[in-house]
């Protein structure tokens, strides 16, 4: 037999028993809290057709995404007709444009899978990670904004993530603030992927970049001065409603912020909301408002989203009002693990039952199938080895109790049952098991 390097591609994986704990914890209150605001569930294949894909995430995004070769005589061509997919964003456009007649004129769904991109590995960078987005097709701005940025500070208050900073822009701020400062509308495009880097590279990394991409400096600095203009979210505002008196795009976006930023502060544990200029979001199909979620201390977001109007209609003929947030949950549960936010975990089992002799099979998996029906998640020991071997067995499994079927229990109908964490035991009738504040009880 070949000996094969057990090896997995760089940028992937492997998750051991307590990381998948913790991640379906994190996924379970996500779903529950996006189930609560009236999101319903979707999934969509890994693997989407290329032309799918191509041309919807920018001139850096395309060069990350995962294509594959045609298939037989025809992967000699190096031709691709398959990618995987990049986001959720892009193929919820498409299911949309597929499934108008079954998914309603609003649509509100929730979807966490993984995606995928040709990235270079790094720390906290990944090939393969998931996604866990909100959208709400079908509905004009203001409203939807304030449904999805609700119900992701629920998740964060659920999360127990605090201090989080909700940052707000809208494109066509960002379109009008590059026009003012005499950028042509042909380099608009190239200016803001510059500009999505401010938070890597700073203010002199952005300049450079933008002198690259053949912005004259003059207009490159104007234009940083503006976006970078640290005031209240009520001075932003007012100055902004200034410097586009005349546009009447760029107005109605800044009046519709105003209105996302009033209704934000009524959230329960409202996070700090922020007027952000400077916001990009370097995926070209924005086309209104978008956002992004900070946690003190961190350097980088872990929400983001945004208004993308156009993108449903590249699939369906028509334009379909659209707007979604993604969660960064690979980044989240990352920070929840560096902060020892999983602590109070609940243990791998709460009970082993531990038959001393062969005898007693029948009687453990009648006693097992009890406390289950109690709501304990159970186990037998997969043999019947002496009880000191069970008992180091069921402490390798956290678990909390250990109910014992020997030949003496056998005899007299009844099991012992020792709390581990207590050191506390007691033999009574097998029936008298029973559940008492979230304990299990003779």
């Amino acid at each position: 037999m070949a000996n094969i390097k057990a090896a997995i591609p760089k940028g992937t994986r492997d998750f051991l028993p307590e990381q998948m704990r913790q991640r379906t914890f994190v996924m379970d209150i996500i779903r529950r809290v996006y189930e609560k605001h009236g999101f319903a569930p979707i999934e969509t294949p890994a693997i989407e057709n290329i032309e799918t894909l191509m041309g919807k995430y920018g001139e850096e995004g395309d060069q990350l995404l995962f294509k594959i070769l045609m298939r037989g005589a025809k992967a000699a061509s190096g031709q691709c007709d398959l990618g995987l997919r990049y986001d959720l964003t892009v193929p919820l456009s498409r299911f949309v444009a597929m499934h108008q007649n079954e998914i309603g004129r609003i649509f509100k769904r929730y979807q966490m899978q993984p995606v995928y991109r040709a990235d270079r590995p790094g720390h906290g960078r990944f090939r393969e990670f998931y996604q866990c987005d909100i959208d709400m097709i079908g509905a004009l701005a203001p409203m939807p904004e304030i449904a999805l940025l609700h119900a992701v500070s629920d998740v964060f208050a659920e999360l127990k993530f605090d201090k989080l900073c909700i940052h707000l822009n809208d494109r066509r701020i960002l379109r009008a603030l590059i026009e003012v400062c005499g950028i042509p509308v042909e380099l608009e495009t190239t200016a803001i992927t510059a500009i999505d880097k401010l938070d890597k590279i700073g203010v002199d990394g952005v300049l450079k970049e933008l002198a690259e991409r053949e912005i004259p400096q003059d207009n490159a600095q104007k234009l940083m001065a503006l976006i970078e203009a640290k005031e209240t979210n009520d001075a932003t505002l007012l100055a902004l409603e200034s410097l586009f008196a005349d546009k009447a795009d760029a107005l109605k976006a800044v009046q519709e912020l105003r209105v996302i930023v009033d209704a934000s502060r009524s959230f329960p544990n409202a996070p700090q909301i922020r007027v952000s200029p400077e916001l990009a979001r370097g995926l070209n199909y924005y086309t209104g408002a978008i956002f992004e979620i900070q946690a003190e201390g961190l350097s980088s977001s872990i929400a983001g989203g945004g208004r993308y109007d156009h993108l449903i209609g590249m699939f369906s003929g028509r334009d379909i009002p659209a707007v979604g947030i993604s969660l960064g949950f690979e980044r989240i549960c990352v920070i929840m693990q560096e902060r020892g936010m999983f602590d109070n975990m609940k243990n791998d089992i709460d009970v082993v039952v531990a038959p001393a002799l062969a005898s007693a099979l029948g009687t453990a998996v009648q006693f097992s199938a009890q406390v289950r029906a109690l709501g304990f998640s159970c186990e037998l020991y997969p043999g019947f080895d002496k009880l000191a071997k069970q008992f180091k067995y069921a402490n390798e499994r956290n678990a909390h109790y250990v109910a014992v079927l020997g030949e003496d229990e056998l005899a007299s109908g009844t099991v012992t049952l020792k709390d581990m964490v207590t050191g506390e035991q007691k033999t009574a009738p097998m029936n008298a098991v029973h559940a008492e504040d979230g304990k299990l009880m003779l």
